[in-house]
């Protein structure tokens, strides 16, 4: 029977299909010392013959693109001094916030943009997250919207980037199946901002309808997937059937509880109909797996970059 979850329908398993919004039901933290279980992940690693990577908010945050505390206070202090209230916490909360015009609006997501998006170029931990798995016949899936992964060195073919991404703009409206590229539309709001607001010519509007312009980020039944983001989907339908009977590795990476039936919930059920599949899971507080997984699941709750560096020389150190 479970030879069946990687083909449903005669074309594979959809994206749809995938999802998945039951949790196990017997989570347990692991009470293995954590050299073993680095050593654990390492083995399933060189063993693989093929990775699916699983990458959500816990990724990015450790790699340093923390949405709140000093990071915000530094970067968005003329934002937090003009508009202040509940809003202005941190950057998820500031992009609720129900800016008085177009102007206003543009002036924090272009900022935003050129923080999240723009400046920080591929980081260490995204670099050794590709050091990992480059041997190995690979594929991202992730709801990061950073654009790290293709800054580190993955190629685009082996990405699905589920949920948008901060260098790119649509239709407020979706009037229209496309998204457009706003890296150098953010550079010069940037330069050019004042008080919070960009000049009103730089108001971007629909090439369409005329309308507002809007992130690419899902939030809403607007959100366009467009002709990239099917392809994207195309293609990890494709890696799916790809793992069929191959030693796969679910490797999850900071995939928590805040969207789980994207990433944490159909990897355990992967895992668990699939005996051929082994699930690492490194989260540094929600690294529960289901215990009826045995020696084919491994949850590492410890700092993701000191995880995933160790667990990387113990492949390398025992690499034949």
């Amino acid at each position: 029977m479970a030879q069946h979850i990687l083909s449903s329908g005669k074309h594979g398993m959809t994206f749809q299909d995938f999802l998945s919004g039951t949790p196990a039901g017997d989570y347990v933290f692991q009470q293995v010392p954590y050299e073993e279980q680095v050593r654990q992940a390492g083995e399933l690693i060189r063993d693989a013959e093929f990775i699916l990577v699983g990458a959500g908010a816990g990724l990015s945050t450790a790699a340093g693109l923390v949405m709140g505390g000093s990071r915000f206070r530094e970067n968005f202090k003329e934002f937090m001094e003009k508009y202040g209230g509940p809003y202005m916490q941190d950057m998820y909360s500031a992009g609720f916030y129900p800016f008085p015009s177009e102007e206003a609006k543009w002036g924090y997501w272009s900022k935003s943009g050129m923080v999240n998006r723009v400046l920080p170029g591929a980081l260490p931990l995204y670099k050794d997250v590709y050091a990992l798995v480059k041997g190995k016949p690979h594929f991202v899936l992730t709801t990061n919207v950073d654009h790290q992964f293709f800054l580190s060195g993955f190629q685009e073919e082996n990405v699905f980037a589920t949920q948008g991404d901060y260098g790119l703009i649509q239709c407020r409206k979706g009037c229209h199946p496309k998204t457009y590229d706003a890296t150098e539309m953010f550079r010069q709001m940037d330069q050019a901002r004042k008080d919070c607001l960009v000049p009103s010519y730089m108001v971007p509007k629909c090439p369409v309808c005329g309308g507002p312009m809007e992130m690419n980020l899902r939030c809403d039944r607007y959100f366009v997937e467009d002709d990239a983001w099917h392809e994207a989907q195309r293609r990890f339908g494709e890696a799916l059937t790809e793992c069929e009977g191959k030693r796969t590795v679910l490797l999850e990476l900071g995939a928590g509880f805040n969207t789980p039936t994207i990433i944490r919930f159909p990897f355990e059920k992967l895992a668990r109909e699939h005996r051929d599949m082994s699930l690492i899971r490194l989260n540094m507080d929600e690294a529960v797996v289901p215990e009826s997984l045995g020696s084919h699941a491994v949850g590492i709750n410890e700092d993701m970059g000191k995880s995933i560096r160790d667990i990387l020389r113990e492949v390398e150190s025992n690499a034949e």
